[in-house]
């Protein structure tokens, strides 16, 4: 599913204009980033949790050259699932 396809679902689920299904998607994305940016941690119950996971700064090898890079340290969003979503995707539809 892309960006587009969830603004389309949205925009006829809430029976609302593109525009504005679209403003609640950017809505959410932006808060999502800027949450992430002051280091929050968003938990959406049912569906999972983002955090961010921090690294340390490593000696990396460039594979064509062979030469040795500094790596500085870094922070990257990780995802991890939530239980019933987790449940929900591995549930076999045909047991139904």
């Amino acid at each position: 599913m892309t960006k587009a396809d969830l603004i389309n679902v949205i925009a006829e689920k809430a029976n609302i204009t593109r525009v504005k299904a679209e403003t609640v998607v950017n809505t959410i994305f932006d808060s999502m980033v800027e949450a992430l940016m002051r280091d929050d941690r968003i938990e959406i119950r049912g569906f999972g949790s983002f955090t961010n996971k921090a690294y340390d700064a490593y000696q990396g090898r460039n594979p064509r050259t062979g030469e040795v890079i500094n790596v500085p340290e870094k922070k990257l969003p990780f995802f991890k699932v939530g239980k019933e979503l987790k449940e929900d995707i591995n549930t076999d539809p045909k047991a139904d």
